[in-house]
């Protein structure tokens, strides 16, 4: 039997270049599924996408989902792209399984904390205070070069990791320091800032927005001494008082310290982020 997947829809292309496709999974013709296809125009379009893949609860457990992928990646091939991504919610674990066999490596993880109604207290010996502009001027462009290293870091060209760092800052900055739903703070011990936090509000799914912890980070020198875990109560604080129930954050698998200090902030995996070179 071939599996192969067919248009069911014309190429689109999108002002940015971005291509994106929907199609049927079909077995000698007869549709068992759907997968769409699609660039990231963040990273210059050089990264594909099966955004997302489905086969009919008929058809599961025969190997239907893995040529699926194969196709997929042919087609991203003649795309242009070299390395297609795939983004798994963690209750899947089929899915996860596959993406492993066909070659998948976590790259990241997506989490997620409910709320308690009241927000947190900031430890005794600490306090907070918005960034100035000048300080969001000087943290911007450190954080632009920072930001694009952190994935060359993990595999990706430094052209298509400048353009993902420009990319994020048009979409999740467009207007700085007065971008709406914007809080950049300084964390602060004895008057000094030993620690900056970024919390925005993002799209987590299709029409489900929550308040999002962009960036953390403790001052050199100043690691270890318990300034992260008081980050994390300031970003709590933030998203309570802006309203929201639920706080989510995006970590790189590699980050160990501070995967085991979100979980231990009660964070849960909602989604794993893979990546697979095409050759």
């Amino acid at each position: 039997m071939t599996t192969t997947l067919r248009p069911t829809g014309p190429l689109r292309t999108s002002t940015d270049g971005a291509r994106s496709r929907d199609y049927e999974v079909c077995v000698n013709s007869r549709p068992v599924g759907t997968a769409q296809l699609a660039t990231e125009p963040d990273f210059g379009n050089k990264v594909g996408r099966i955004s997302a893949l489905r086969i009919d609860e008929a058809d599961r457990r025969r190997g239907r989902g893995t040529v699926a992928v194969l196709a997929a990646e042919e087609v991203l091939r003649g795309w242009g792209c070299d390395q297609v991504a795939v983004s798994l919610p963690a209750d899947t674990e089929p899915a996860l399984r596959m993406a492993t066999a066909l070659g998948y490596v976590e790259r990241s993880r997506n989490m997620l904390k409910e709320l308690h109604p009241e927000p947190p207290a900031l430890p005794a010996h600490v306090s907070a205070r918005p960034v100035t502009p000048a300080e969001y001027d000087a943290w911007r462009r450190k954080e632009a070069v920072s930001f694009a290293q952190s994935w060359i870091d993990r595999g990706v060209s430094a052209e298509q990791a400048r353009a993902k760092a420009a990319a994020s800052e048009r979409k999740f900055l467009p207007g700085g320091l007065a971008t709406p739903h914007t809080w950049i703070s300084h964390l602060l011990h004895d008057g000094a800032p030993v620690g900056l936090l970024w919390v925005g509000r993002n799209e987590i799914e299709p029409g489900r927005w929550t308040a999002f912890v962009y960036d953390v980070e403790v001052v050199e020198g100043e690691r270890g001494k318990g300034y992260g875990r008081a980050l994390m109560t300031l970003a709590e604080r933030t998203a309570r008082q802006a309203g929201d129930r639920r706080l989510a954050l995006h970590v790189f698998t590699s980050n160990t310290p501070a995967r085991s200090l979100y979980e231990s902030l009660g964070y849960r995996t909602t989604s794993f982020n893979s990546y697979k070179q095409l050759l």
